[in-house]
């Protein structure tokens, strides 16, 4: 951290630093970045020192690990050196963090987004039929759930309101 005032790069901002973020996707779910996604909590820059908060979406997610090494890599390829990556448990993250941007790029993907005004009400993302039921509160990840459209008869996964 102790660098030189005159040393300080004018290109190491927040915005910058969010920016770089963007092109950090989510490992299981590669179509959508972790800023949609409301992992990212804070950016921090003082002098040319950044700090990322990121928040799991659940407490224990497997993708954490893999999320921290893009997030990583992804700064040092954009010439930034001197960061940190902090992880914060509390508040818990929440499915109202994310963007409606992130939302409409889980639906293309062919994942249901989180639906917190009714999550009885599940849509599919293929046909676009509400008429869905529930096959397994676990999808291919924690925080999905499977679902299939009894109209298209498609299985999906469904983004798990929390």
């Amino acid at each position: 951290m102790g660098a030189d005032k005159n040393d300080t790069n004018p290109l190491i901002n927040q915005s910058t630093v969010y920016q770089i973020l963007e092109s950090v996707t989510d490992p299981e779910i590669p179509v959508i970045s972790i800023r949609d996604l409301g992992i990212v909590r804070d950016v921090m820059v003082e002098d040319d020192f950044v700090e990322v908060v990121i928040t799991p979406t659940y407490s224990g997610c497997p993708a954490m690990l893999e999320i921290e090494k893009n997030i990583h890599n992804s700064l040092k390829k954009s010439g930034i050196d001197q960061f940190k990556i902090t992880t914060v448990l509390s508040p818990a993250w929440t499915t109202d963090w994310m963007t409606e941007k992130g939302m409409q790029k889980l639906k293309a993907y062919g994942i249901a987004p989180p639906n917190p005004t009714n999550p009885e009400d599940i849509e599919c993302p293929q046909c676009g039929s509400h008429n869905t039921e529930l096959l397994s509160e676990f999808g291919s990840t924690a925080c999905k759930s499977l679902f299939r459209c009894k109209d298209c008869l498609e299985p999906f996964d469904y983004f798990k309101c929390h």
